[in-house]
């Protein structure tokens, strides 16, 4: 199946290009590298022509920063990419991400012999996620269909028609990329996730992130964890509905 890798590397962040040669030496597909969209560089009308607040329940609690914005469009960019390229399915590799180098080679292989043109599979870097039903497994590793969909977009695998999909509704968002997939009852695409852990998320080696801010202020740190807490009880609460 025609397939290649993609990794999102947002050029002014140049202590993360060695590891963006890493990549491209180690991943065992045919691999281009995304100039990530610069949030920075964003006008207000290229703000406002994509971004709206609210346009989904549970309504997301913050506002987004650029860096998230500018990530979201980065991830849209790779999906219209697989669409335009014909691809059956795409990696899509964010620049701060390490493989195992004995684990992610087996969750590869598992996941490109089960993906189907409308799966997303997750590669999650957190052991405490992404539990569910077993869909496939062999050599130490599972694909599993997730319970709750957990968040990051370090890395996944997206069929054709997921990224048709993806893109068809999201020419407007109001929440983060991840937030945005665990909405799983406003598309029809299948989503599944590779287990254990197979992916190290490395940004603390690379000059920290580029997406969120650093250094907020404990009152604000504390509100927003209230807020955050929120969101989660109603997202879950959303989840349940849409399955009932």
């Amino acid at each position: 199946m025609p397939t290649e890798a993609f990794i999102i590397h947002l050029p002014r962040a140049e202590q993360r290009r060695r590891q963006v040669e890493a990549l491209l030496a180690g991943l065992p597909l045919p691999t281009s590298v995304i100039d990530a969209v610069d949030g920075r560089a964003l006008s207000e009308a290229e703000v406002s022509a994509v971004y709206r607040r609210n346009l989904y329940r549970p309504y997301y609690p913050f506002e987004l920063s650029r860096g998230e914005i500018g990530c979201f469009l980065s991830h849209r960019k790779v999906w219209q990419a697989i669409v335009d390229r014909q691809l059956d399915a795409g990696l899509i590799v964010e620049d701060d991400v390490e493989p195992d180098a004995a684990l992610f080679p087996q969750a590869l292989k598992l996941a490109l012999a089960q993906v189907q043109p409308g799966d997303y599979v997750r590669f999650g870097f957190r052991s405490h996620t992404d539990a569910g039903r077993t869909v496939a497994g062999g050599a130490g590793v599972t694909l599993v269909e997730p319970a709750q969909v957990g968040l990051g977009t370090q890395m996944q695998l997206v069929g054709r028609q997921a990224a048709m999909e993806l893109l068809e509704s999201t020419s407007l968002f109001d929440r983060p990329v991840d937030t945005t997939i665990q909405m799983r009852w406003l598309r029809s695409m299948r989503i599944l996730a590779t287990r254990p852990v197979c992916i190290r998320q490395i940004d603390h080696l690379l000059g920290g992130t580029v997406v969120q801010k650093a250094g907020k202020p404990l009152g604000e740190v504390l509100s927003r964890e209230v807020k955050r807490s929120f969101y989660r009880l109603s997202l879950r609460t959303a989840a349940i509905i849409s399955k009932g």
